[in-house]
């Protein structure tokens, strides 16, 4: 990968391909009631900066917005690729649409509260309810 490509990415079909040009966020995973829908269990999302994505295939991108908050999904093979939150600086790509080696970690699991009945949390990681 060229050296200002710090990451790159598509979903399932290829309606949607990235490259990120900056630094990556290390994994937070997800267990909100919204994530586990969208992705029908908890979800993992690394981050960069907004101006740090670039959209090299975009034919799939479709958004679905509720509150302050909009979804990138491929409108092709329905993979959820993206979240933002209006107002904010970064958008949050779903960890499993990254090439490897991603070079990431997991950071924490997040809304753990709402985690499902189904599955239980690893202790090895930081948990935020």
């Amino acid at each position: 990968m060229p050296p200002s490509i710090k990451g790159s990415g598509r979903c399932l079909c290829g309606g949607i391909e990235y490259r990120v040009h900056g630094p990556l966020r290390d994994v937070v995973f997800c267990h909100c009631t919204r994530c586990r829908r969208t992705h029908g269990h908890f979800a993992a999302y690394t981050a960069c900066a907004r101006d740090d994505l670039e959209l090299v295939e975009d034919r799939g991108l479709r958004w679905y917005e509720a509150d302050d908050r909009r979804r990138g999904f491929c409108a092709e093979c329905g993979a959820s690729v993206f979240w933002e939150r209006e107002g904010n600086s970064t958008v949050s790509i779903s960890a499993g649409t990254l090439d490897e080696p991603t070079g990431l970690a997991p950071s924490r699991h997040i809304f753990t509260a709402d985690s499902g009945d189904y599955y239980e949390l690893p202790d090895e990681v930081e948990h935020q309810p």
